[in-house]
């Protein structure tokens, strides 16, 4: 009897370590597939469609910038306006401007981006890109109402992070 009474505390050290190891192992360890399943489009175009080659997408949101990986945690998030990166398992990156719009990562790591606009970063003219920053200072010097205020408050952001993106 006096044997398994002093066994007791060295069982329940070992128990304890099992459980801490299988809670340090977490979200990740448990899905652990080997790639995700990638869509982003907007009404315009759909720029991927359940792609397979993408290894990491960073994203603008309203909580920050957060980058996407394989086996990431669910999550629910909205777009901000800035640049969309997608980084490809061949080497490549793409780069895109984006609105607004929302981000969904489901539990079997497929990943869908719905942008309200999205384009590419290469077809962005810097020129237009200024210009239309400038065009949308002018309108919130020249609004008179909340509303006129708020609409060229929300181009202005915009095309600073359309600006930004390309520099």
């Amino acid at each position: 009897m006096a044997s398994l009474v002093s066994r007791v505390p060295r069982l329940f050290q070992a128990v304890g370590r099992t459980l801490a190891a299988q809670a340090t192992r977490g979200y990740a360890d448990a899905a652990a597939p080997v790639g995700m399943s990638f869509t982003f489009g907007s009404p315009g175009a759909a720029f991927y469609n359940a792609a397979t080659n993408v290894r990491q997408v960073d994203v603008p949101t309203f909580s920050g910038d957060i980058g996407i990986l394989p086996s990431h945690v669910p999550t629910l998030a909205v777009l901000k306006p800035g640049r969309l990166s997608v980084y490809e398992d061949e080497g490549n990156v793409n780069h895109f401007v984006v609105s607004s719009g929302s981000v969904t990562v489901n539990e079997d790591s497929s990943v869908q981006i719905l942008a309200e606009e999205a384009c590419r970063l290469e077809d962005i003219d810097p020129g237009l890109a200024r210009s239309g920053l400038e065009k949308a200072q002018q309108q919130l010097s020249a609004a008179s109402t909340d509303a006129e205020r708020t609409e060229a408050q929300v181009a202005i952001e915009f095309h600073e992070q359309v600006v930004k993106a390309i520099e």
